[in-house]
């Protein structure tokens, strides 16, 4: 326990105001961050800045990445950047038998250093992860082909963000019941009172299993790391085989930082699968796991809750993301908004709009009236001006992650009239690279050829003009849509209050959140931390949203102690 304090008191020093202060935006809801988003902010006080982050991630290429973990018993990786090289790193390959039994051992010590110790060792691991963000940068960039500015800014103090939000609710949710013991007296009239002495302990359930995924390895995946660490569970990181860099960074930093503050490093450990391998599922199902998270496709979230009964699973899925456009006060910026929108990191984002449900007989806007053809003519004009520049389209759209997703691309032309065809985009400093532009695919709503198109999820740039009846056709249609697929993102554009009461209506009702009317610099697809939550938790999306306080809670149980006073 002394050592514990020292930590605590050495940390509280670093961190203490860090973590009040998270605690309080998460009751307020407004704008902060503790972590710069621009590349210039680095560089001073340890902090690497961008000449001395590439060359850190350049002195990794072609090497083996040691963690000195415990049951290592080979090496693997097999990572091709979407910009075209081999990174060449090979990461330590886990036997499980040995690796799982080593991290339960440094349990109890973590559980006894308490809440705030935990929350204040996880703000020192996010504080050196920041210092890195330049290195950071370069790992997300070239494992999920995002462009440079969005890999810096959403891999790093956007997913720190994230990391430092879950921390805030794991503390918050621990310190509801008071720590360390309790009076308790109980009047017995004549009697002397009945008294007891009660001590309160949360206790972590065991095993954390964080499952990554290949697009936003870290901002997806910092979320459950953390509000698993911080309520006392050892946290196991099995990232997706092709974006394994930054999550082995995040667990290199993280055992630093255990050990340094007198806990087992092991409460940390990445588990890195040979190819071909698929250890997901068998991991999900080991008795030891007993918190999932993941972010991925449909099929799998489905398989994990359905078989990893042994665990609480925490799941991000595929939803079909909708935008209702009924009518606008500002139509230059309602186009240059969903521009925007439909063209970042080549639509390659669980939050970015596909269908786009457009009333037959067209829409009002302060330029006029616009038919339905002239809105989706003028949304691709916009589209193509936005990237009509090369060197701007590059830093947009990064690259193609997979190519499963240029074949979805290239699919979608065929699906109905293309109001906007795709185009290839040469990156000069990449020449590998796959990057091509969005596609914008005309489809008639009331057709039943077309509902297969555009009722299931068509991840990457692809994005359906659906025309509908009317608005109360569109709306019914989102309703449908969220209800039986899900979806992250709901959006609107409409100029009635009538309209805009039923549009939040059905989004209530199907627990989707919902942006409304957005003209300006913020854009549908995009969620601050502690302000705004990722997914609800309520529709076929996802069962679990980022972040509140039921993401956290029941990943400790609160364990009681009694003693006769």
């Amino acid at each position: 326990m002394a050592t514990a304090q020292l930590t605590t008191d050495r940390l509280a020093e670093k961190h203490r105001s860090t973590l009040d202060q998270a605690l309080d935006t998460i009751r307020t809801r407004a704008y902060w961050s503790p972590y710069p988003e621009h590349p210039k902010a680095y560089g001073a006080d340890g902090s690497l800045d961008a000449a001395a982050g590439l060359a850190a991630h350049q002195s990794l290429l072609n090497t083996r990445f040691d963690l000195d973990q415990p049951g290592t018993d080979g090496w693997t990786g097999a990572e091709t950047s979407p910009y075209g090289p081999s990174l060449g790193i090979e990461y330590p390959h886990a036997d499980l038998d040995v690796l799982l039994p080593a991290m339960r051992a440094g349990m109890g010590a973590w559980r006894d250093a308490g809440a705030e110790t935990r929350a204040l060792v996880c703000l020192e691991i996010l504080a050196r992860i920041s210092a890195r963000t330049h290195e950071f940068a370069h790992a997300v960039m070239h494992t999920s082909g995002q462009a440079f500015m969005m890999a810096f800014q959403a891999g790093g103090p956007h997913a720190q963000d994230r990391g430092l939000e879950a921390v805030a609710y794991a503390y918050a949710e621990q310190t509801r019941t008071p720590a360390g013991r309790a009076g308790w007296s109980k009047p017995q009239g004549k009697r002397d009172p009945l008294e007891l002495s009660k001590e309160f302990t949360p206790v972590g359930r065991g095993i954390a299993l964080v499952i990554g995924c290949n697009t936003f390895p870290t901002w997806n995946g910092y979320p459950g790391l953390f509000a698993s660490l911080a309520t006392g569970n050892p946290v196991l990181v099995k990232p997706h085989p092709r974006a394994v860099l930054p999550l082995a960074l995040t667990v290199k930093v993280a055992r630093e930082v255990l050990a340094e503050s007198g806990f087992d490093p092991n409460l940390v450990a990445l588990a890195v699968e040979r190819p071909g391998e698929g250890i997901a599922k068998t991991l999900a199902v080991r008795p030891e796991i007993r918190i999932i998270d993941y972010t991925g496709s449909t099929a799998f979230g489905d398989w994990l809750e359905a078989n990893a009964r042994q665990a609480l699973v925490y799941t991000e899925k595929a939803g079909v993301n909708t935008v209702v456009v009924d009518s606008t006060d500002d139509y230059k910026g309602m186009l240059a908004n969903l521009a925007f929108s439909l063209s970042l990191y080549s639509g390659q984002m669980c939050t970015t709009p596909q269908n786009l449900l457009i009333p037959r007989d067209g829409i009002t806007t302060d330029q006029g009236p616009r038919s339905y053809d002239e809105v989706v003519a003028d949304l691709a004009a916009a589209v193509g001006g936005l990237l009509g520049d090369d060197a701007r389209a590059n830093g947009l759209l990064g690259a193609l992650v997979n190519p499963d997703v240029k074949a979805r691309l290239e699919a979608a032309a065929g699906l109905g009239e293309v109001a906007l065809a795709s185009r290839e985009v040469v990156n000069p400093e990449y020449p590998d690279a796959v990057v091509r532009t969005p596609v914008i695919v005309k489809l008639d709503g009331t057709k039943p050829d077309a509902e297969a198109a555009y009722f299931s999820e068509c991840f990457g740039p692809v994005s359906f003009a659906v025309s509908v009846d009317s608005t109360a056709d569109a709306l019914e249609l989102l309703r449908r849509t969220v209800r039986e697929k899900g979806a992250m993102t709901v959006g609107a554009y409409t100029t009635s209050a009538d309209t805009e009461r039923a549009v939040e209506e059905v989004c209530l009702e199907e627990s989707a959140q919902l942006s409304l009317n957005l003209t300006g610099g913020v854009y549908v697809n995009q969620t601050a931390a502690f302000s705004d939550f990722h997914g609800s938790g309520g529709n076929p999306a996802a069962n679990a949203a980022l972040c509140d306080g039921a993401f956290v809670s029941n990943r400790f149980r609160v364990v009681e102690v009694r003693r006769q006073a």
